[in-house]
């Protein structure tokens, strides 16, 4: 249910076609909560029928024209119950790391060549919201919303600095394992 949450938080900060949602979803709120452009097109059509956000009175109306949305009194009240309420945290759900439990079942063959890729994207990852953080938060940006943006990004930091010195330690680990003998870990099939 967070989508539909995460395009009122959008809206709120500046009301926007689907399409300006869509880029900002890229730049900023995707790097937590991705959305693709038919899912957020799709929510701001349910928004709209439930009395959540409405578009925006065109200035000149022509065919084709986007539409800008922007948040009413209900969507507001929705987004301050949904922010105040109690969720739990939700369990890890890697498929890396699924992949590594099923290696050490049936062969390790190709997986430390992934883990090498998933590295070099965590880093890279890394050095982008590090970039981020020093462009727009600089000493000095102390407003309560700079506050709590800069801490979404110092998670996201946190996050990748985790996955960049796991994966580093998991590859050091490969580097410990015996050669692998195919013929010992049964039949793959």
């Amino acid at each position: 249910m967070s989508l539909p949450h995460a395009i009122l938080t959008a809206l709120l900060e500046k009301p926007s076609s689907g399409l300006e949602l869509t880029r900002r979803f890229d730049r900023s709120i995707g790097y937590f909560w991705s959305a693709s452009h038919q899912q957020i097109y799709r929510e701001l059509g349910k928004l709209e029928a439930v009395g959540y956000i409405r578009a925006l009175p065109a200035e000149q109306p022509t065919r084709g024209q986007k539409k800008s949305y922007e948040v009413l009194p209900a969507g507001r009240a929705e987004l301050i119950r949904w922010t105040a309420a109690s969720q739990d945290p939700k369990p890890l759900r890697d498929p890396l790391l699924l992949r590594l439990r099923a290696a050490a079942v049936v062969g390790t063959a190709g997986i430390e060549e992934d883990l090498r890729r998933h590295l070099d994207l965590h880093q890279r990852q890394l050095a982008e919201y590090e970039e981020i953080q020093q462009r727009d938060f600089p000493p000095g940006r102390q407003t309560p919303q700079d506050r709590l943006q800069h801490l979404i990004l110092r998670a996201g930091i946190d996050l990748e600095t985790f996955w960049t010195h796991w994966l580093t330690h998991a590859l050091q680990e490969f580097g410990r394992l015996p050669a692998e003998d195919s013929a010992s870990r049964g039949p793959t099939v």
